[in-house]
């Protein structure tokens, strides 16, 4: 708390250049009719997704480094579990319809404008949001019919299995818990989804310099945001099973990190590395001389 101004201003800072890169990645994509198409719609998703998993958790936390009391209300907590739920899993899903996008550009181009229409994609994107927003909301139900015996959360941020440690026990927490094992068993596919995918891709890709340079090109900002994903999400979960030793400083960083980082990388990963993002944003700049 004695650093609480200094801490502000770095959080704030950050919150700040999350939502600059993010919202000029897709207003660009947005207005250059050139730019919409499947991988640009993928990309643009992946930012909004960004922007809304940080409102979920920037705000309240700049809130509670200026107040002198950190509470937040049963309601707020459950909805902030629910955003950083449905965040994390959305998250994947969209990694997971950019991988079969490149693997059908790369794979089966000839087929690519049938398979991935705009109509398709805009199918995809709502379906893959939609679900992970509806099965963290069933998750977060199933939390919010327990008994809490314990009104402290150890975490600068609420998630459902931090609720789920508060109960009563013994709790009836079964259904909690098959609920919980059955989402993660759809995430884990999405992952193997994932590198089936790339599997195919890398094989076609060995035997074609064309395909190489496509892959090189649009396929590795993919790949870096998925590994950046992984490790953040890896982290994350090692942290809770096991960072009960840990100091609270250590803990709290690992716990943010996935909303620090991978909203600040996605945009500038692919604003860089996508020639037709990065021509359009830096066509904008220009300089007048007198």
């Amino acid at each position: 708390m004695n650093y609480r101004v200094a801490l502000f201003s770095l959080t704030l800072i950050s919150y700040c250049f999350v939502v600059l890169v993010n919202v000029a990645l897709i207003v660009t994509i947005i207005l250059d009719k050139n730019m919409h198409e499947p991988m640009y719609i993928l990309v643009c998703t992946f930012c909004m997704n960004g922007l809304y998993g940080t409102t979920g958790f920037y705000p309240k936390i700049l809130w509670a480094l200026l107040s002198p009391v950190h509470v937040i209300s049963y309601s707020g907590c459950l909805v902030q579990a629910l955003v950083m739920s449905s965040f994390v899993c959305s998250d994947l899903s969209i990694l997971a319809v950019m991988a079969y996008d490149r693997y059908v550009a790369i794979c089966r181009p000839l087929e690519y404008h049938s398979i991935m229409s705009k109509q398709r994609v805009l199918l995809f994107v709502c379906f893959f949001w939609l679900t992970p927003f509806c099965i963290s909301a069933i998750n977060i139900i199933l939390t919010s019919r327990l008994k809490l015996c314990s009104p402290y959360i150890d975490r600068l941020f609420c998630m459902n299995w931090v609720i789920v440690k508060l109960a009563c026990f013994p709790a009836d927490t079964i259904v909690n818990n098959i609920v919980s094992y059955i989402t993660i068993i759809i995430y884990l596919f999405h992952g193997f989804f994932i590198v089936w995918s790339y599997m195919y891709v890398l094989k076609t890709c060995v035997h074609s310099l064309e395909n190489r340079a496509k892959f090189m090109q649009t396929c590795v900002p993919h790949l870096t945001s998925l590994l950046i994903f992984l490790i953040t999400a890896l982290f994350s979960v090692f942290n809770t099973r096991f960072g009960s030793n840990l100091p609270p400083t250590i803990q709290n960083v690992i716990a943010i990190e996935l909303l620090i980082i991978s909203p600040i990388m996605n945009p500038l990963i692919y604003g860089l590395k996508l020639t037709l993002i990065r021509n359009k944003i830096l066509g904008g700049i220009t300089f007048k001389i007198k």
